[in-house]
């Protein structure tokens, strides 16, 4: 292991924990994403992307970012990169924090849509900006980092989106 993956472990383990929001829940009968939650913990993600999946088609951001993050990481599901760009903008959308930043990341990489930094700055900003007090600043390292590829009128357009699309989802 290179000192440069020891240093992206971390981030990967900490952004997987908040992309699962991996609050410990005990599965309900009642409550599905409760169960969805719990069966991913358990790590039987064919159960947890049975359960999840309806909950996303019906609109709950929390369900549509992990169904995004499984289909990133292949758990339970294809490995499918349009897919988690899908699920994860349907949730980024709605104001999710942690779909944005994953969403940034995607289009950072180029993996399910264009490569585009100023969009990925625009989405971590945005992450950073909706993000619980505790998470802001590892979503403004996120945004730091992809901005110190860009040039001062990118982070000018990035900041321009971001800005923009909070003043048409007031309220989130």
């Amino acid at each position: 292991m290179t000192g440069a993956d020891n240093v992206r472990r971390p981030a990967r383990i900490l952004l997987t924990a908040v992309a699962l929001g991996l609050g410990v829940t005990l599965p309900t009968h009642a409550d599905p994403l409760a169960a969805g939650v719990a069966a991913h913990g358990r790590g039987d993600y064919v159960t947890a992307a049975r359960l999840l999946t309806p909950l996303a088609q019906h609109g709950y951001p929390r369900a549509q970012t992990m169904l995004g993050f499984m289909y990133e990481s292949g758990q339970g599901v294809p490995q499918d990169y349009d897919a988690a760009a899908y699920w994860y903008r349907q949730s980024a959308e709605r104001g999710d924090a942690t779909a944005q930043s994953l969403l940034g990341l995607l289009y950072d990489k180029g993996h399910g849509v264009p490569l585009d930094d100023v969009a990925a700055y625009k989405w971590l900003n945005l992450a950073a900006a909706n993000a619980p007090k505790r998470e802001q600043e590892y979503y403004l390292h996120l945004r730091d980092a992809v901005a110190s590829k860009m040039n001062n009128a990118q982070i000018a357009e990035g900041q321009s989106r971001a800005l923009e699309w909070s003043q048409r989802h007031r309220g989130f």
